[in-house]
């Protein structure tokens, strides 16, 4: 057994000799051998004449658990004789260390306050106990229960993982502090044990709310990466919108006014159908105009050619019942020419 007192007895061997007399004398010792630098003559001793063995110190069972040695009896014969043995010698643990609770941490005797909303549900968790054991497997298995609870009917223990949950609702009747003393037990022979009180204190939910939303606020990124894409989406639509608006605003403003078409009149040629002159106004009186010769042909007019290059008229005088449409026979336009007048109107005549 561990925390055992320095010279305790932990055995005694025997050994037997047939021989007579001398020969029969046996010795015994302990071969030595060392064990994480430290010799088995300074953890045990063995006497010499009985056998009996010995140990020199005080084990612990979490820091040595077992150890392996060779006894050897050896008779007093010349030669000698001897014979050896093993020896295994193994710590047994001792529920010597006491449960520690680590959660809910408080200090040294000091009681631990936690808050709880009163709108709770039933089987809420409200805290968890956690102890350890220094022992072994055994003497370290822990167990939890009340030691007082205020009300037993408000609140239930696990007793194996510590965890306390509401059994029911809060009711206006249940007093705002709760007083909880849980005890942690280990398994070893006697029970040793470990006990922490905790004061429960039951708040309005919109206190308890704003408390949390006080204690850890939180942080949004408004402009994540999707957000910055919307926005410039939006911005690309808003514009291109904007910019087609304008452009047919600015399409039906010059759009030309549809105007009744004027008679025919002094230094001017119209055709009902299709112009076939472009005027450049030379002045008030005269009209540059591109010529083509035509002739009418059972009432219809046809286009003959256009006039030569370089021949260039102007009309200085046009009646104005003469239309280029029309197939009456009556006398052509006076023509000038400025730059081919002759030939100009060798042309026109044919």
């Amino acid at each position: 057994m561990e925390n055992n007192a320095p010279g305790a007895l932990l055995d005694t061997l025997t050994a037997y000799d047939p021989d007579l007399h001398e020969n029969q004398y046996l010795v015994y010792f302990i071969i030595e051998r060392e064990i994480a630098n430290t010799s088995m003559s300074m953890l045990f001793s063995i006497s010499p004449e009985n056998g009996k063995l010995y140990a020199l110190k005080t084990f612990d069972h979490e820091i040595e658990k077992e150890f392996i040695f060779h006894i050897e009896a050896r008779d007093s014969g010349v030669p000698p004789l001897s014979s050896n043995v093993t020896v295994n010698i193994i710590i047994v643990d001792q529920n010597d260390n006491t449960p520690v609770i680590v959660s809910p941490w408080r200090a040294h005797g000091s009681v631990v306050e936690e808050k709880i909303p009163r709108s709770t549900d039933k089987g809420s968790l409200v805290s968890k106990v956690i102890a350890i054991d220094g022992d072994s497997v055994l003497n370290s298995r822990i167990t939890y229960q009340f030691l007082q609870v205020t009300d037993a009917t408000l609140f239930s223990l696990d007793q194996y993982n510590g965890e306390i949950r509401t059994m029911r609702m809060f009711s206006y009747r249940d007093p705002r502090l709760q007083r909880l003393v849980v005890v942690a037990k280990d398994n070893g022979e006697p029970a040793l044990s470990a006990t922490v009180t905790i004061k429960l204190s039951t708040v309005e939910t919109a206190v308890k709310a704003y408390s949390d939303m006080t204690e850890v606020p939180l942080e949004y990124d408004i402009f994540s990466d999707l957000n910055l894409y919307l926005v410039i989406g939006l911005g690309s639509v808003s514009f291109l919108l904007l910019i087609t608006i304008l452009v047919t605003i600015v399409l039906k403003c010059q759009k030309p006014k549809s105007s009744k078409a004027a008679p025919p009149c002094r230094n001017s040629v119209v055709s009902e159908r299709n112009s076939f002159a472009d005027s450049t106004l030379v002045s008030n009186d005269a009209y540059w105009y591109s010529m083509f010769l035509a002739e009418t042909r059972k009432g219809k007019l046809v286009v003959r050619q256009p006039a030569p290059k370089g021949s260039r008229y102007i009309v200085s005088s046009l009646p104005r019942s003469t239309g280029l449409t029309e197939t009456s026979g009556s006398a052509p336009s006076t023509l000038q020419s400025l730059l081919h007048p002759q030939s100009g109107l060798d042309e026109l005549r044919k």
